[in-house]
């Protein structure tokens, strides 16, 4: 489990450097690899809001543990 987590972390900085670009360079660049709209780039945000969502699951679970 522990390498699962660790995977939808890196997909989840792979997000968040994305928006980093889009906010400060006005750049997407998943889009610039995998182009507007395209099957590829919405599966790559799909993938990120998934892991997303797994990863408040796991803060929480982590608090609740403490």
């Amino acid at each position: 489990m522990e390498t699962i987590q660790k995977i939808l972390l890196v997909i989840t900085i792979i997000g968040a450097v994305n928006w980093g670009l889009i906010g400060v360079l006005d750049f997407n660049l998943v889009e610039m690899i995998f182009g507007t709209g395209s099957m590829l780039s919405r599966l790559v945000y799909t993938l990120v809001g998934i892991s997303g969502l797994v990863n408040i699951g796991i803060l929480f679970n982590h608090i609740e543990s403490k």
